[in-house]
């Protein structure tokens, strides 16, 4: 399905929905961050999804990172809560989805970089790097926090 995301547009439509969402900040012993290159956008992004019914949100991490990347991980801490309002998700659909996302801090601890549907391409990125990739801000901000090592969860 085909995404739009609006970030402070004041063009953006009005939201019609709001689904818990995950993503993972997974950096490997050389201090590389996991980043794939979605399909919907083809933006480069931490791996990340909605959670499903039956399942904790750190399951939900555990599963998207796996189903995007191939890459197991083990959850360390939540970097942060991102409920920005003024940015908006369009599908195709005609869902338009307000930003409702748990960051998590992970570490890899197994598997094989792979794509998936989701992922065209599934890389370990050096952070000096990651402002070369297009990179959605809201992803970005994502990033930003889990590099400065906060000493406690952002929150919107």
């Amino acid at each position: 399905m085909a995404r739009v995301d609006y970030f402070h547009d004041p063009d953006a439509p009005k939201a019609n929905s709001l689904r818990p969402a995950v993503s993972a900040f997974v950096q490997n012993d050389s201090g590389q961050v996991l980043m794939i290159r979605r399909t919907d956008n083809d933006k480069y992004a931490i791996p990340g999804g909605q959670q499903e019914v039956g399942e904790t949100l750190a399951q939900a991490a555990i599963r998207e990172v796996k189903e995007e990347t191939g890459i197991e991980i083990g959850i360390l801490a939540i970097i942060g809560l991102y409920s920005n309002p003024n940015h908006v998700i369009a599908y195709d659909d005609g869902e338009v989805r307000q930003e409702f996302s748990i960051c998590f801090r992970a570490k890899p601890t197994g598997g094989h970089p792979k794509t998936s549907s989701e992922s065209k391409e599934v890389q370990w990125v050096d952070p000096s790097k990651i402002s070369d990739l297009n990179v959605h801000p809201s992803i970005q901000l994502r990033i930003t926090h889990a590099l400065s090592n906060l000493d406690h969860p952002f929150f919107s």
